[in-house]
């Protein structure tokens, strides 16, 4: 301690041409940085859930033909599934509508909101 008695009250250096950082400026000097970019978003996408398509029976698929057709002009509450384009499954999500149209060729329900269907993804339909 004793070789630096000569120094220890000196008043600090103040460049004259250069003003000093602000505390706000030189935090984020030392603030961590990603270091390998998109390792994060790799992360928060492995981490995401999606859900398995449920295979229907023959008997159940018979039941939802049945239904398409009976409640072609009435409000009906669809449940379907969404094929996830990142990874294997999706999720599943109900729309309000009325059927507008049946596409036998394409195999699609099309409803007023101009939504489309593919009839292999509904999982249930119910009348309103």
């Amino acid at each position: 301690m004793d070789k630096y008695l000569d120094i220890i009250n000196l008043e600090h250096y103040e460049p004259r041409y250069h003003k000093r950082m602000n505390i706000d400026n030189r935090s984020a000097i030392f603030a961590p940085f990603a270091a390998l970019s998109g390792y994060e978003d790799s992360i928060n996408e492995t981490a995401r859930y999606v859900e398995s398509k449920i295979i229907l029976t023959d008997e159940k698929i018979e039941q939802l033909n049945k239904k398409i057709n009976d409640y072609k002009n009435k409000i009906i509450k669809i449940t379907y599934f969404i094929k996830d384009k990142y990874k294997d499954g999706g999720i599943y999500v109900s729309i309000t509508d009325k059927i507008k149209k049946i596409d036998l060729i394409n195999k699609e329900i099309i409803l007023f909101s101009k939504e489309t269907i593919k009839i292999e993804d509904i999982l249930d339909i119910d009348v309103l």
